[in-house]
């Protein structure tokens, strides 16, 4: 054998060597691809293991069923007329959204569920005295509306003074 045939056999297997590390260079960098698509679709929203788009296109009767027993219950009754009136409502909203309008829905009802076609929109819940703006975001599906309003508050007593009781009206001089 010459020399040239050696370093061609050489060359042979030293680009044979080369090939296979690229080759596990492409296997390590699809694993670690794989593991960043994991661990980001780890970071997403899931409700009872749906993701957002796919609760969105789920017809509500199998959406219903992801729902815990009492929302699920009321819901299978049906929606009452008022319910009814705030859903249209709300989906006008949801329209007007895309479109780049964003309108405040105000309501009384603090019964109605919350459905991943509300996602947000921005809500203003009656709490007895004023409406208290919820922003719908997707940790509050199968909640209902009146939990994120409020309708007791702190009470703060003032000083006492003129029209105050005869044992309120002692005030220590310190």
């Amino acid at each position: 054998m010459t020399p040239d045939e050696e370093q061609d056999e050489e060359d042979v297997a030293q680009s044979k060597a080369d090939a296979e590390e690229d080759a596990i260079e492409d296997n390590s960098s699809e694993k670690e691809e794989l593991d960043a698509e994991s661990e980001l679709d780890k970071l997403k929203f899931h409700y009872r293991g749906y993701t957002i788009e796919e609760l969105k296109k789920m017809n509500m009767d199998s959406f219903i069923q992801l729902l815990p027993a009492r929302a699920r219950r009321s819901l299978k009754r049906g929606l009452p007329p008022r319910q009814k009136k705030l859903l249209e409502r709300l989906r006008r909203a949801y329209r007007a959204k895309k479109h780049g309008k964003d309108i405040l829905t105000r309501t009384h009802v603090r019964d109605m569920v919350i459905f991943p076609e509300m996602i947000g929109l921005k809500v203003g819940v009656y709490n007895g005295l004023d409406y208290i703006v919820v922003d719908i975001k997707p940790d509050m599906i199968g909640h209902y509306l009146g939990e994120f309003s409020l309708t007791r508050r702190r009470v703060e007593h003032g000083t006492p003074g003129i029209g105050a009781t005869r044992s309120s009206k002692y005030v220590p001089l310190k």
